[in-house]
C-alpha cells in the first residue's frame, strides 16, 4: 500500500514535467517496479477517492463487499431457520395423537 501511495503521489507531483499524465505514469512505473497499466489503475482509483474523477471510491467498494458478505450470511441463516422450522413443524405433527 505504501508503494502504491508513493507512486501515485509521484505521478501527481511530477506530471506537469511530462508531456502527459501517461508519460509520467510510464516513467514512474519503471522506477517503482510495476507496470504502467497497474500504476494507471492506482492513479485512477486515487482520483476517484479524492473526488477528481467520478466513480466508486475505495471506501464505497469496501462497504459494498462487506454488505454483500452480510447478505450471503443472512441468506444462509434464513435457509437454516427455514429448514429447522419445517423440521420442528413435522415433529409436532408426528407427536400429535391420531
Amino acid at each position: 500500500m505504501e508503494t502504491r501511495e508513493r507512486a501515485v503521489r509521484l505521478v501527481w507531483d511530477t506530471e506537469r514535467e511530462y508531456s502527459s499524465q501517461w508519460a509520467a505514469i510510464v516513467s514512474i512505473s519503471e522506477k517503482v517496479g510495476c507496470t504502467a497499466e497497474t500504476l494507471l489503475k492506482w492513479v485512477r482509483q486515487a482520483e476517484r477517492d479524492v473526488g477528481k474523477r467520478s466513480g466508486q471510491t475505495t471506501g464505497d467498494r469496501d462497504r459494498i463487499k462487506e454488505l454483500e458478505r452480510e447478505v450471503r450470511e443472512l441468506k444462509r441463516t434464513i435457509e437454516i431457520l427455514r429448514k429447522a422450522s419445517a423440521c420442528f413443524a413435522q415433529a409436532e405433527l408426528d407427536r400429535r395423537p391420531r
